[in-house]
């Protein structure tokens, strides 16, 4: 069976809530590539993981769950998440957040495969709590590109708007002892090839009490 092109995964933990957000996000997506979906699920408690079967058993040949048997941390279980694709590009997300743009995944895409030298591809988002707009981030007016001392000067990324190269994880040790492991992915990549920004308004980041903001 041939790689698809672009893997989306999906990192969760206790997102009972959210969770349906995420995935619906995602399958109302529409693009013209082959493409699947991976959730990693760190042994959830409040039914999240029977929301996950659910959809599996809706989309059994579309998405694949990898459900710890434990809570291995969020370290670990974002590891065995983005170690697990074999296509050529990865879209990363977080079971509290979700997109609002049907071609986002598309316009990325796109971008990339015409662009070989990029190492990844991140867009504007809305942050709401509760409900209610409290910013855009990054608040900047037009598309362009950025390179590593650009976001090592001001990191202003957020993980769950991009799409990047797979080929460029080489090794995974980088993750195993940070803290902050979307910022180590962000500089990895950087460090690789320049980013593109697309200033369009293409995702929610949840702010809430039981977020790591």
């Amino acid at each position: 069976m041939n790689s698809p092109l672009l893997s989306v995964c999906l990192i969760t933990y206790n997102h009972k809530n959210y969770i349906r957000d995420a995935i619906e996000g995602i399958l109302m997506q529409q693009v013209n590539f082959t493409w699947e979906l991976i959730i990693a699920d760190d042994f959830s408690t409040d039914g999240t993981r029977d929301i996950l079967l659910e959809y599996k058993n809706k989309y059994p040949d579309f998405i694949t769950l990898i459900l710890q048997e434990k809570n291995v941390g969020p370290a670990k279980n974002f590891i065995e998440l983005i170690s697990k694709p074999t296509s050529k590009y990865i879209a990363y997300q977080e079971g509290d957040d979700y997109w609002i743009d049907q071609l986002k995944l598309q316009k990325q895409i796109e971008f990339l495969e015409a662009n070989s030298n990029y190492s990844f591809c991140f867009h504007s988002i809305e942050r709401r709590r509760e409900g209610k707009i409290v910013d855009y981030f990054p608040e900047l007016q037009k598309s362009k590109s950025f390179y590593l001392d650009d976001i090592i000067s001001d990191w202003f990324i957020s993980i769950g708007s991009m799409v990047f190269r797979k080929n460029i994880l080489s090794s995974f040790e980088l993750f195993k002892n940070t803290k902050i492991g979307d910022q180590a992915l962000c500089f990895l990549l950087a460090a690789n090839g320049p980013s593109f920004y697309l200033s369009d308004i293409i995702s929610v980041y949840r702010i809430h009490n039981n977020g790591i903001t």
